[in-house]
């Protein structure tokens, strides 16, 4: 990628400015930033998932600075603006694994001379980064949202095998099995890690903003079948329940699986909260980028080969304030089985809040953002007076 293509404008709300910031962790990070008139404030980060970009946070953004807060939010390693980072499906992997995307954040928070932040707020796989950023260093980042996205905890270390015959770990069966369903299905996770996902998407027949459009459609509140509901377990039958853009047609791609559910011309009008001129700066984007960045993120999930690294953290908790907003209509709050409620119970000591926005899929702070920025101040307020 050309660092030096001439890009457009941002179609940003007054009271928020684009700029970048060198020397991040071997990046060059492209970054929104509001609040930044005075100094002496704290910090907020603000880290978006996939398919997004810091301009996900747009709406989110000037609250928080009217509230006091300076708030930063980058487009991430493999995102938007932010150059560095290896685009090719066989480049290097090992850059994108969830540690040094928190070595990415540190470096940010740092560069703007913040030896700690009030808090840091993920939405997506950026919910991922976000629970790693204060599981890790609680010293740094103060307090932590998690949004749309709840977090396991770190993988658990076996116990008890210094007297046990050593075995490989045995490989999951539901892939197989969601493979031999009548229906046969695929897990999206895993195709988003072949080699094919990427062309799919950025070659799309429909073409990219059209094929966002449809995405974006299909996993929010407009699309009236998303009527979640916890499954019962990480099997075959349970996992089909899922919406296709969750567990796919084993025969379709990701942009065929969106354009069937692609909203007509008069929903397209009709929608306030992603309008036309705010998706098309999304859609030029990825037509300039692709989509590999992103997509490298569930290639480090879905291979495993970092597990042993996140195992180091093995038993901890997150033990500072936290938080998890989510849309009423999000299926991603269920998507893994059993996630959502251990968040709760055994993996976040601290929770001062977990709520479920009406109106909202899976793009919240979007799709409602002024119900997201009440429960976000809130949730800041409470933090600062349990610290």
């Amino acid at each position: 990628m050309n660092e030096k293509i001439a890009l457009p404008d941002i179609p940003l709300p007054p009271g928020i400015r684009s700029r970048f910031v060198d020397g991040i962790n071997g990046l060059r990070m492209h970054v929104l930033e509001a609040g930044f008139e005075t100094s002496e404030r704290p910090c907020v980060l603000l880290l978006h998932g996939f398919p997004e970009l810091s301009f996900s946070w747009r709406k989110v953004m000037p609250a928080l600075a009217e509230a006091g807060y300076h708030v930063i939010a980058p487009d991430q390693r493999g995102y938007g603006r932010t150059t560095g980072w290896d685009g090719n499906y066989d480049g290097d992997l090992h850059s994108f694994r969830l540690l040094n995307l928190v070595r990415d954040a540190l470096g940010l928070v740092s560069a703007f001379g913040y030896r700690s932040v009030a808090a840091v707020v993920g939405h997506d796989f950026g919910s991922s980064v976000a629970a790693w950023c204060a599981l890790a260093r609680p010293d740094v980042f103060r307090s932590v949202v998690l949004m749309s996205a709840p977090f396991a905890g770190p993988p658990p270390i076996p116990l008890s095998t210094a007297d046990k015959s050593s075995k490989p770990k045995p490989e999951d069966p539901v892939h197989r099995d969601l493979a031999a369903l009548p229906r046969p299905r695929k897990h999206y996770q895993w195709y988003y890690s072949t080699r094919e996902a990427d062309a799919d998407m950025h070659r799309a027949p429909q073409g990219v903003h059209d094929f966002l459009r449809a995405y974006y459609h299909h996993k929010s509140a407009d699309w009236k079948a998303n009527k979640p509901y916890p499954l019962q377990g990480w099997t075959a039958t349970e996992l089909a329940k899922l919406p296709t853009y969750y567990v796919m047609d084993l025969a379709r791609n990701m942009a065929e699986t969106v354009a069937a559910e692609m909203p007509s011309a008069e929903v397209i009008a009709a929608n306030t909260w992603l309008p036309e001129r705010e998706l098309a700066f999304y859609s030029a984007e990825y037509e300039r980028t692709g989509f590999q960045g992103g997509l490298q993120w569930y290639r480090c999930g879905t291979s495993g080969a970092f597990t042993a690294e996140l195992e180091t953290f093995s038993g901890r908790s997150i033990d500072v304030p936290s938080c998890f907003i989510s849309g009423k209509q999000d299926w991603g709050t269920y998507q893994r089985p059993g996630v959502f409620e251990t968040m709760q119970s055994t993996v976040c000591t601290r929770m001062l809040g977990c709520h479920l926005v009406d109106g909202a899929g899976h793009w919240v702070q979007q799709e409602q953002p002024a119900e997201v920025n009440r429960l976000l101040l809130d949730f800041l307020r409470a933090a600062r007076a349990a610290e």
